[in-house]
């Protein structure tokens, strides 16, 4: 079976599934989705980041961060009728239309693309085909071409369960190309858990950031909320908590080099230590929470910050304003916009500072392995920090520098996130 992207969120990409019809096997209760993590091409063996594949990545994750955010302003206009609160630019010119037995599932996650995609396992139709595997769950189509060539495809017409809906969509991404996706309903199955009649999109065209030698897995799955579905639909979870199959209307995720997880129905509490730090989400669409303080060496250098909890992002992304507030606290730091890149900075290699994230009265430490993205050459006594700035509008995004260092909850019965210290 090969294994599947998966997206959290819109801002988010990560998460696996199976499409198909329900079998007679009742779905298992605590199974695990592994995540596992490859080596990273952003530096090499001597430490050292590669400024080619550095500034790639600080182009895709900009240009990729406001292209979801931008599609996710959109959908979130359209499905409810009012400007997101988080769209500056655009807030100003809105209008206001105004007792079946229930299961877990954990799924192993690999990191295919060095801490920027975590994928697991997934299968399709009736009968089932394996695949690698936003708010919306699409897959490469019969229909799609050579920008498909190499992935497992989703042949609607082999699957007896899958029901056209005679309807299409466009979405698009950070390298300004669109997928176009005929839209269908079929069975998706996750780690043994089934939503039945749930809207997938058959790509009828990839942008070449989804073709295979960019992009192993074989589609996308979103794991925010409907409000910002481009599909106008309920995203995968969500379809399974309304039909009752997991357990709790929660899912789990631990990010690491090794032992990562996705595990729906609840949390592993085998991974982590202690309770929960539980946020509230501020507006529901993406995961967007409260950011207390972005912390140097336990004190607070910025404050009062609004955050997208964001799998799909390697770094962390903030403001320009006040990412530069954030390394002036830094003794030594430097901005990095002609050496590395715009939006990024340096630290000393010798004194990397302890770097936390206060999220509701508690402070969660960033490993200065993930916080240092490398040298920036061989004998440098500079590193590349791993917060960088992007005007995405008046919030901030952690993606993975700060998820790697803490387990996370994503709870949608109660509409929080939480944080736990990784065991």
């Amino acid at each position: 079976m090969r294994p599947t992207a998966f997206a959290l969120v819109v801002i988010l990409p990560l998460i696996t599934s199976v499409i198909g019809t329900p079998t007679s096997t009742p779905p298992s209760i605590n199974v695990k989705i592994p995540l596992s993590k490859r080596a990273s091409k952003l530096v090499n063996d001597q430490g050292v980041v590669s400024a080619s594949a550095l500034q790639n990545e600080l182009a895709r994750t900009r240009s990729g961060l406001e292209s979801k955010v931008a599609r996710g302003f959109s959908a979130f206009q359209r499905n409810t009728g009012s400007a997101h609160p988080s769209d500056t630019r655009n807030l100003a010119n809105s209008t206001d239309l105004n007792n079946r037995k229930r299961a877990t599932g954990a799924d192993p996650l690999t990191d295919d693309q060095d801490g920027s995609l975590w994928q697991g396992a997934i299968s399709v139709g009736t009968p089932p085909v394996h695949f690698t595997g936003s708010s919306d769950l699409f897959l490469p189509g019969q229909n799609c071409g050579t920008t498909c060539r190499g992935h497992t495809i989703f042949n609607t017409a082999a699957s007896s369960s899958a029901v056209n809906q005679n309807s299409r969509a466009s979405l698009a991404f950070g390298d300004g190309s669109t997928v176009n996706a005929d839209i269908f309903k079929d069975t998706v199955t996750v780690a043994g858990l089934k939503a039945t009649s749930q809207t997938v999109g058959a790509a009828t065209q990839y942008s070449p950031g989804f073709e295979i030698d960019e992009f192993p897995p074989d589609g996308l799955m979103g794991m925010a909320f409907q409000e910002i579905s481009v599909f106008q639909a309920a995203p995968v979870f969500q379809t399974l908590v309304a039909q009752g199959v997991v357990t709790a209307p929660e899912f789990g995720v631990k990010l690491a080099t090794t032992g990562s997880e996705l595990f729906l129905g609840g949390v592993d509490t085998a991974l982590f230590q202690g309770d929960l730090t539980t946020n509230p989400v501020t507006q529901v669409g993406f995961w967007q929470i409260d950011l207390q303080s972005v912390n140097v060496n336990d004190k607070a250098a910025v404050s009062d910050l609004s955050a997208v909890v964001d799998t799909g992002t390697t770094l962390i992304v903030g403001d320009p304003d006040n990412v530069a507030a954030f390394y002036a606290a830094i003794p030594g730091s430097k901005d990095a916009s002609e050496t590395v890149g715009p939006g990024f900075f340096t630290v000393p290699c010798d004194d990397i500072p302890s770097v936390s994230l206060t999220f509701a009265g508690k402070a969660f430490t960033l490993s200065p392995d993930t916080f240092n993205l490398g040298l920036v050459s061989l004998g440098s006594n500079d590193c590349v920090g791993g917060v960088s700035a992007s005007d995405l509008g008046n919030f901030w995004v952690t993606g993975d520098v700060f998820l790697q260092n803490v387990y996370t909850s994503f709870d949608v019965g109660n509409t929080q996130v939480g944080f736990a210290t990784l065991t």
